[in-house]
């Protein structure tokens, strides 16, 4: 008995048969995953011709869709606007308090991810007879096939993008009590939080850290953030994550840092984590606990090790600038090669690795000079290019200078004034090397950043570039003005 083909969800996929196939299926590229790395790939190489083939071993779309970006920011500005509602900054402006309903909350947003996956995923593989999804988990069984429940699939070319999930610490206890992940904002899966804690410890103090940490703190749950080291995102500038430390700390979030977690228990619905703080131990108590404690790859049990791919020590694949690993006839993209981890970095890395794998001859080079990132905290966080030190590890003579937003028109006009922008410059050619901001639409501002690293800008093109006025964009120019002059001084839009 063959697979056969199956409407589910209004889509069609290929459903895994439950008895052995006599034949493999043959196509051109197969495809381990279906988020966004592996369906930017499949697009492109259906563009190229190909037949491709895309397995899924949990909800096609991968996390970005399902329980990563899209879910995340929808309840993110939930919070934002329940937030503001009680903290809005206008005189004159008086609210009625509106309830909270979590669940109502929660039930909008598992239909906007079904309906945007559907849209942006499934509905695309329905449409294009070039794509093929195999639903089922998936191994190599030879180089040259990979096993999805009794189906076999055949090609001469495979990209590996099965992504990562949250690493889980080896605390004592832990496995033994029941802990949250990023997968909270999943929906349609046991592992969804519909019910809105009391209290909530969070273990991390990163990007997923920060972002669920002040939702939960909006939506009025006691929130106590644990760190191990000294600092929050510690991959940002640090001028930049001290703005971060103090909004949150005066919106309620409790932080806790340099503090190891050595023990876990759960005591009357509550859980208790033992920390070791300068050699003290302490305990905190919570109804729950957010693991946000990094990523690692989703490399386990797919094989690779029969088919030559070589994994580094944390379990990401090992990839070169065209995204080809150690195995000749196989790539990989997104999150299961490291660092950076992002959707649209994973989505060009797949782009990069079907080109390559479609034309052998083109040597398309992934590219990581100006990539811009953000955490969607309120005020937003963002950064793009070299921070002081890095510029300064990379033999440049640095300038850097701040701009509080307290300088910026806009900011004023709306009354939120909190952040700054930092511009990291080489000295002698007064290139924009970086640029490092904590702003209200950070996250949208930092792509004229993006422009000036990745073309190699100076101040002085920024500074001759007419802003539209007031705007919070306007800040890059004035930051690119501190160089020569005091902004303080100036007039509206003045050079």
């Amino acid at each position: 008995m063959k697979g056969k083909r199956c409407l589910i969800n209004q889509t069609l996929i290929q459903e895994v048969s439950m008895k052995q196939e006599e034949r493999p299926q043959h196509f051109d590229l197969v495809i381990l995953g279906s988020g966004s790395a592996a369906f930017a790939a499949a697009i492109k190489a259906s563009e190229l011709g190909a037949r491709v083939a895309m397995t899924e071993s949990r909800v096609v779309g991968g996390t970005c869709v399902n329980r990563g970006c899209i879910p995340s920011k929808n309840l993110i500005r939930a919070a934002e606007i329940y937030y503001s509602a009680r903290n809005q900054p206008f005189d004159g402006i008086e609210l009625e308090q509106k309830r909270l309903d979590f669940g109502r909350l929660i039930a909008q947003k598992d239909e906007l991810v079904e309906r945007l996956r559907y849209k942006k995923y499934i509905s695309i593989a329905e449409e294009d007879d070039r794509i093929t999804i195999f639903t089922g988990p998936a191994r190599f069984i030879s180089p040259h096939q990979v096993q999805v429940g009794d189906q076999i699939l055949q090609a001469e070319k495979f990209l590996i993008a099965t992504g990562g999930r949250t690493q889980i610490p080896d605390i004592e206890g832990l496995s033994e009590v029941g802990y949250l992940t990023s997968d909270l904002l999943t929906s349609g899966e046991s592992m969804e939080l519909k019910e809105l804690p009391q209290s909530l410890l969070i273990l991390g103090g990163g990007y997923i850290a920060a972002e669920l940490g002040q939702m939960f703190q909006r939506f009025g749950t006691q929130v106590t953030l644990v760190e191990r080291g000294s600092r929050l995102i510690k991959s940002f500038d640090e001028e930049v994550a001290e703005v971060l430390r103090k909004v949150l700390e005066e919106e309620g979030v409790k932080l806790v840092f340099e503090a190891n977690p050595v023990k876990v228990t759960q005591q009357e619905g509550q859980v208790r984590l033992t920390l070791e703080t300068k050699g003290q131990r302490q305990d905190l108590v919570g109804e729950k606990l957010l693991l946000a404690t990094g990523v690692t790859p989703n490399t386990k049990d797919l094989g690779l090790e029969k088919v030559g791919v070589e994994l580094d020590r944390q379990g990401f694949v090992k990839v070169n600038e065209e995204m080809r690993t150690t195995a000749s006839h196989m790539w990989a993209a997104g999150d299961v090669t490291g660092a950076p981890l992002a959707t649209p970095v994973g989505a060009r890395e797949g782009v990069v690795a079907a080109e390559n794998i479609l034309n052998p001859k083109v040597h398309k080079k992934m590219d990581y000079w100006a990539i811009p990132r953000a955490i969607f905290t309120d005020p937003e966080v963002a950064s793009v290019g070299l921070t002081v030190q890095q510029a300064k590890d990379q033999g440049y003579e640095v300038d850097a200078n701040c701009l509080d937003l307290v300088h910026v028109p806009k900011a004023a006009a709306i009354r939120d004034v909190r952040g700054l922008v930092k511009m990291v410059i080489n000295k002698k050619t007064r290139q924009v090397l970086g640029v490092h901001l904590i702003a209200h639409r950070g996250a949208d501002i930092i792509h004229e950043a993006a422009l000036a690293v990745k073309f190699k800008l100076t101040v002085d093109d920024l500074i001759d570039l007419i802003h539209v006025y007031p705007t919070l964009s306007e800040a890059i120019r004035m930051v690119a003005q501190t160089f020569t002059k005091d902004v303080s001084k100036l007039s509206c839009c003045a050079e």
